[in-house]
């Protein structure tokens, strides 16, 4: 299958690859030439545009940092005509960004009065499970649809859910994010005590994996440096999932929250604790590096 892929950032690089793997023909865009040049080092092409990317393509795969830019390249903005006006009538698109649902609800009405199929599917697992291909992936569409993505998310996902119609998805990550945002603080809270009071951080964070107090964080992604030797805190909080990535979903949360009127106080204070991380300097670095703020100098 002709598949464009659009967006090959430390998630998209690794998916994009893993189409290629799989035997597709993956023409890819991004602003960096760098990372474009990882996935044609794999088998990739390489597209000038995301106009060209998506010329005969069967399918689109997005993977974009946020609501204005899944909503500039698709529907455009004052300067320049929006992707779906250069996509083939009866083709695929799906979204892996994390948005707000009301965008990819949006896109989905628009894409659907051009004949496209549009779906959100936004993925857990972090880099690691990019490169392995045993991502989660939270759907929103149709079951028509889901069986025309399932193909090609099984070869980049281990799990695929359904959680409803266009939009579900967006709205499953953000609940799954903003409880993994709040775990991480959590345990570095936790693992910070501990070594304050002298304890190994190894052997502290092997008690409580096996205590009522495990997590995904003690099990794949501990925060302490050495811990975890392929988890970006070994690697100086480089690569995996950006602290502002992070408040940014976090702050997709907290508008839902309003929206619906629903109460979310650790959600709150979580993305406080990772607005104050960021201006202190550490946006860019993976959000685990939270404890940083929690350390005892």
């Amino acid at each position: 299958m002709q598949i464009a892929f659009i967006g090959l950032g430390n998630m998209g690089a690794p998916m994009a690859i893993n189409l290629v793997k799989a035997g597709h023909s993956v023409k890819a865009f991004d602003l960096s030439q760098d990372a474009i040049a990882k996935v044609v080092a794999a088998g990739g092409h390489v597209a000038t545009s995301a106009q060209d990317a998506v010329q005969g393509a069967e399918a689109i795969v997005t993977m974009l940092p946020a609501s204005q830019h899944v909503e500039a390249l698709f529907l455009g903005n004052g300067n320049a005509p929006g992707l779906l006006q250069h996509i083939a009538k009866g083709a695929l698109v799906i979204d892996s960004s994390t948005i707000a649902a009301a965008t990819s609800q949006k896109v989905a009405k628009a894409a659907e009065a051009a004949g496209i199929d549009f779906i959100d599917a936004p993925v857990s697992g972090g880099t690691g499970g990019a490169i392995a291909g045993t991502l989660t992936f939270m759907v929103g569409g149709s079951d028509a649809q889901l069986d025309r993505a399932r193909p090609l998310l099984e070869k980049m996902g281990a799990n695929i859910f359904h959680a409803g119609a266009v939009g579900a998805g967006q709205t499953a990550k953000i609940c799954n994010n903003m409880l993994l945002g709040i775990l991480m603080v959590g345990t570095s809270e936790a693992i910070a005590l501990g070594v304050a009071n002298g304890l190994d951080p190894k052997v502290l964070s092997e008690i409580m994996r096996r205590s009522s107090g495990g997590n995904w964080a003690l099990e794949k992604y501990n925060p302490f440096p050495g811990v975890h030797e392929n988890a970006p805190a070994s690697k100086g909080y480089a690569g995996g999932f950006g602290t502002d990535l992070m408040l940014k979903d976090l702050g997709l949360a907290q508008e839902n929250a309003i929206t619906t009127k629903s109460s979310t106080p650790l959600g709150g204070m979580a993305r406080a604790i990772y607005a104050a991380h960021s201006i202190a300097g550490h946006g860019g670095e993976d959000f685990s590096s939270v404890i940083k703020m929690l350390q005892k100098k």
